[in-house]
C-alpha cells in the first residue's frame, strides 16, 4: 500500500446499553464511571424519565437542569458550567433531544467530566466528539475527545412518544450523518458499510414509526439506526451538507433537525457526481437508482419538511449564506432548496 492511500480510524466506541427497559440502569452505569455527585439535564419533553433517573441516583444527584436551548447558546453554556462547578459534579447525566447532549457537552469541554447520555431522538450526537456552541448569531463547532461521551444507554421506549413529525425530521438528521459517510474521501471500509446499513435500517424503520408510532419494534429499528449514524459521523466524517446546515441554522434560528431534513435531497445531489461509488451504495441501500430522488421520496413519504421555506428561512438571505460557504454553487443549490420563489 502506498503512503498516500494509508488510513488510520481513530473512533472509540462509548459502551453503549441498547433496548427497551435500558433507562433502569442509568444509575448502575453511573456507579461503574465511578460518580458520587451528578449532574442531570433533562429536556423539556424527557421530564418524566427524567424524573425517574433523579429518583434512582439518590444522594448521587448533586443538581438538576431542566430545558435545554437548541443550538446550545454560550450564555445557556456557561451557566451549566458554573453549576457543575458550584456542585462538585464527578458525571453528567443527560437525557432528551441533541439540545440536551449538547449541553452536557459543552459542560464537558469546559470541566474534562464524563458523559452519560441517554437520547430520546435519532441526533446521533451522543456518539460523536464533535460539539457546537452559538454566540452573536453564528455557530462554532469543534471536535474534542472529552465531550464523547463513556456511556449511551438507548432505550426505544424513550422514543414511542416522539411526535411523528419530529420523528421523521430527527430520523432524516440520521440519515445525513450516513450520507456523509458514505460521500466521505479516504475513509477506512468499515465506515461506509456501517453507513450503508444505516440508510438500509433507516428507510425501511421510518415509514414504520409514522404508521404506528407505538410500534416498539419499529422504533428499536430507528434507534439502531441513528446509533449507526452517529457512530459514522464520530469517526470524523463531515461535509459540506453539515457545515451548510450549521450556518442556516446558528446564524437563522432554524430547527436543527427539520434543516437537515429539508436540505438533505439537495445536498446529495449537489455531492453524488463528485462520489460515484458513495451514490451507488445510497441507491443501492434506499432501493432505487438516484439517491437524491429516493431521500426526496422518503421525506415526503414519512412528513418531514423538503424545503427550507419550510422550516422558516427566508430566501431574501440566500445570497448572504452562498458567501458566508464561499463554494461554487452553493446559491444555487440554496435556490432549489427553497423551491418556487
Amino acid at each position: 500500500m502506498a503512503e498516500s492511500d494509508v488510513i488510520v480510524l481513530d473512533a472509540p466506541f462509548p459502551r453503549v446499553v441498547f433496548g427497551a427497559g435500558a433507562l433502569s440502569r442509568v444509575a448502575d452505569e453511573a456507579v461503574g464511571l465511578g460518580a458520587s455527585a451528578v449532574l442531570l439535564i433533562v429536556d423539556e419533553a424527557s421530564a418524566v424519565a427524567g424524573d425517574r433517573i433523579a429518583a434512582s441516583l439518590g444522594d448521587r444527584l448533586a443538581d438538576r437542569i431542566d430545558g435545554a436551548v437548541m443550538h446550545v447558546p454560550v450564555p445557556v453554556a456557561n451557566a451549566a458550567t458554573d453549576k457543575a462547578r458550584a456542585a462538585g459534579v464527578d458525571l453528567v447525566v443527560s437525557i432528551g433531544g441533541g439540545s440536551a447532549t449538547g449541553l452536557a457537552k459543552a459542560v464537558a469541554l469546559g470541566t474534562g467530566l464524563p458523559i452519560l447520555a441517554v437520547p430520546t431522538t435519532y441526533a446521533g450526537s451522543e456518539m460523536t466528539p464533535v460539539w457546537g456552541l452559538t454566540e452573536a448569531g453564528a455557530k462554532r463547532t469543534g471536535r474534542d475527545s472529552r465531550v464523547r461521551p463513556r456511556v449511551v444507554i438507548y432505550d426505544p421506549a424513550l422514543t414511542v412518544s416522539m411526535p411523528v413529525g419530529l420523528s421523521a425530521a430527527s430520523g432524516m438528521n440520521a440519515m445525513a450523518h450516513l450520507m456523509a459517510a458514505l460521500f466521505a474521501t479516504g475513509t477506512a471500509p468499515i465506515v461506509p458499510a456501517i453507513a450503508e446499513e444505516g440508510v438500509r435500517t433507516l428507510a425501511d424503520a421510518l415509514p414504520r414509526v409514522v404508521r404506528a408510532p407505538g410500534d416498539l419494534a419499529a422504533r428499536s429499528d430507528a434507534l439502531y439506526g441513528a446509533w449507526l449514524a452517529g457512530w459514522t459521523f464520530g469517526t470524523g466524517v463531515s461535509g459540506l451538507h453539515h457545515r451548510l446546515c450549521h450556518v442556516l441554522g446558528g446564524s437563522y434560528d432554524l430547527p436543527h433537525a427539520q434543516t437537515h431534513a429539508a436540505m438533505l435531497p439537495y445536498t446529495t445531489a449537489f455531492l453524488a457526481p463528485a462520489s460515484p461509488a458513495g451514490a451507488a451504495r445510497a441507491a443501492r441501500a434506499l432501493g432505487g437508482s438516484d439517491p437524491a430522488a429516493a431521500l426526496r421520496d422518503l421525506a415526503r413519504a414519512i412528513g418531514a419538511p423538503t424545503s427550507l421555506t419550510e422550516v422558516g428561512f427566508d430566501p431574501r438571505h440566500i445570497d448572504d449564506v452562498a458567501a458566508a460557504m464561499g463554494i461554487d454553487g452553493i446559491r444555487e443549490l440554496l435556490v432549489s432548496a427553497c423551491g418556487p420563489q
